[in-house]
């Protein structure tokens, strides 16, 4: 320890070091972490199968009607109509996503079961009601909503809607942007004819048969486009494929400088530190006590710097929720209610970060001192 205190500048500003390098890299898989485990949560609640209208290359309605010659096809165990869509709410800036439901019939996902059988009275009033997200539960209070909100549709005029109850999904991507509430009110706001659909959801219940039944489908009616479950993770999974190239040349550029520390501090020791295990050589200390106290004081070091970094990490993550890093990953867009990360700790990232550096930084203080005690007391003193 003493030992240490002589150096303190310098084991001080290695230490910076270290906890900078661990710092900003475990920040970066911890962000990768939370993000993908609440992405992956909410497509596991998507529908196996959507089927869209296309004209000309973009989304149309689609009628309604096309569910029922979907579901005589073998294989499919329920069509379901979705009416939904988004709503700018120009004040903050953000888009909410209105989801209509039929609370008679079968629900796509359990969440909106769940909002369907708790709301189902709020839902069934006569007042135009609507369940919201707890997200933009706090975009309408800001913005003085308590109670009603009003909706501005298509000609001009303006729609009140009671805001009947707040929901809070298993994820805070799925609840905190999305506004729930009967399918002729969304047909209302938006002005859609109440005989189209935004799209179908297929109910497939064996994985199995998925691909034959799209393959029906896109041969039933031509001018559709069939989106599945595994064709949306392949997207996100290629987005996070492509940021995360970004962040391992970041990983690169990081381990590269940690590197280059660990060399200068492996090329050769101070004449001050020299002439120390001469003198402790000279007093009789043997090998194993002269390198079991460099050991020791690498192992102070990059230790201490480690947890430190880890921890300071986990309170940028979780408890700032990770500025500047945060929006590489999710966009600089505020077209949607900001969300919170989910702790999701991978300890194996932080075991590869704990066995890529603090041996490499031991070994590094260890060597040179071995090289310097395997000298005679007197000549490492001279030197």
């Amino acid at each position: 320890m003493c030992s240490l205190m002589r150096r303190g500048s310098k084991n001080i500003f290695l230490g910076v070091i270290f906890t900078l390098l661990i710092f900003l890299l475990s920040s970066v898989f911890l962000i990768t972490s939370s993000i993908k485990s609440e992405l992956y949560s909410t497509l596991e609640a998507l529908p196996e199968v959507i089927v869209q209208k296309i004209v000309a290359g973009k989304q149309r309605d689609i009628e309604m009607e096309r569910a029922d010659r979907i579901l005589e096809i073998n294989g499919v165990d329920d069509v379901i109509p979705r009416l939904w869509g988004y709503y700018y709410f120009e004040p903050e800036g953000v888009n909410f996503s209105i989801m209509g439901i039929d609370i008679y019939e079968n629900q796509y996902k359990k969440s909106l079961a769940t909002i369907a059988d708790r709301f189902s009275g709020e839902l069934e009033d006569d007042q135009p009601s609507m369940i919201v997200g707890a997200g933009v539960e706090d975009i309408l209070k800001k913005n003085y909503y308590e109670d009603f909100f009003y909706f501005v549709k298509p000609d001009g005029e303006t729609k009140k809607v009671a805001i009947a109850g707040v929901f809070k999904a298993a994820t805070s991507l799925e609840s905190n942007d999305m506004i729930v509430m009967s399918q002729d009110l969304v047909a209302e706001i938006f002005g859609l004819d109440d005989r189209l659909a935004t799209d179908l959801v297929v109910k497939i219940p064996n994985p199995e048969e998925i691909d034959t039944v799209v393959l029906k489908i896109s041969e039933l009616y031509p001018d559709t486009r069939i989106i599945t479950k595994k064709d949306i993770k392949v997207s996100y999974q290629n987005l996070f494929d492509y940021k995360s190239g970004l962040f391992l040349a970041l990983f690169v550029l990081a381990i590269f400088t940690f590197f280059i520390i660990i060399y200068d501090k492996a090329s050769g020791l101070s004449s001050e530190e020299k002439k120390e295990i001469g003198i402790l050589k000279a007093i009789g200390w043997r090998m194993a006590d002269i390198l079991a106290v460099k050991f020791y004081e690498a192992l102070i070091i990059s230790v201490t710097s480690f947890l430190l970094a880890v921890v300071l990490s986990l309170a940028y993550v979780y408890l700032l929720q990770a500025p500047l890093l945060r929006d590489i990953f999710t966009g600089y867009s505020t077209l949607k209610p900001d969300f919170n990360l989910p702790f999701a700790l991978d300890g194996q990232v932080l075991a590869l970060l704990f066995f890529v550096t603090i041996p490499v930084f031991i070994a590094a203080t260890i060597i040179p001192s071995w090289k310097a005690a395997t000298l005679e007391a007197e000549e490492v003193i001279r030197s």
